[in-house]
């Protein structure tokens, strides 16, 4: 667990591609939080083939981003559950600024001290990775042609299915949500940087398991100070 000072939540921010999800699953571990991924929620929906995500579909697949009201309704929900009294490591969420006033909102009404990490990541980097990534459609398992490719060239290890592209990882639609989150997400680390316990850490050319150790390094230090406390809004 994070220390003494709980319940604690931790955002994992960083641009598509920059290997939030590979620190969300190794910190949930470590710091059994549950992981709070609006991503995959929304393709939770997506693949349900429900209006939610059909609308959503059209949206990830011009590159823009999901609308705030629908995104903050999700997380809301999630919160609420049981598991996540204790914290919560959310990962996707906030990327606008409107996001970000929520959602010191919310850890404020449900007694959550906030600690927000950047993954800094080169674009170059990041855009190799993501035209390189390859996922099963029946298990949900990532490749990638470059880093980690399959055994059998285009087929799942577990299923044997053929691996697909993912719309949201093809070259154009990776430079349009950069632009995107260039535009409207990296003014939230300015936000944050004013309000909660901030840390940035450069993962462009690192281990996974290096780059979880540092944070949980941090996190564990930051969670333990007695001055920690969670962001109480004022003046916002």
């Amino acid at each position: 667990m994070i220390g003494k000072r709980n319940p604690t939540g931790v955002v994992l921010f960083g641009p598509p591609g920059s290997g939030k999800g590979t620190q969300a699953k190794l910190l949930t571990e470590r710091l059994r939080l549950p992981h709070v991924s609006t991503g995959d929620m929304l393709r939770e929906h997506i693949a349900l083939g429900d209006a939610l995500g059909l609308e959503v579909r059209e949206v990830i697949k011009a590159g823009n981003l999901v609308p705030d009201p629908l995104v903050i309704r999700l997380v809301e929900d999630r919160l609420d559950r049981p598991d996540c009294e204790a914290g919560v490591l959310l990962d996707g969420f906030p990327r606008t600024i409107d996001q970000a006033r929520m959602l010191l909102g919310m850890a404020e009404g449900r007694g959550l001290r906030l600690l927000v990490i950047h993954l800094k990541v080169d674009y170059d980097v990041i855009t190799a990775r993501l035209t390189g990534r390859r996922v099963c459609p029946q298990c949900g398992t990532l490749y990638n042609i470059r880093l980690k490719p399959p055994i059998v060239p285009g087929r799942c290890n577990i299923e044997g299915a053929r691996l697909i592209i993912r719309e949201d990882d093809k070259e154009s639609v990776i430079r349009q949500r950069l632009v995107a989150y260039d535009a409207q997400t990296m003014p939230v680390l300015e936000f944050f940087a004013a309000h909660v316990r901030f840390f940035e850490v450069d993962g462009s050319d690192r281990k996974p398991e290096d780059l979880s150790n540092e944070i949980v390094n941090w996190i564990q230090s930051a969670a333990d100070d007695a001055e920690f406390d969670s962001a109480s809004g004022e003046g916002l």
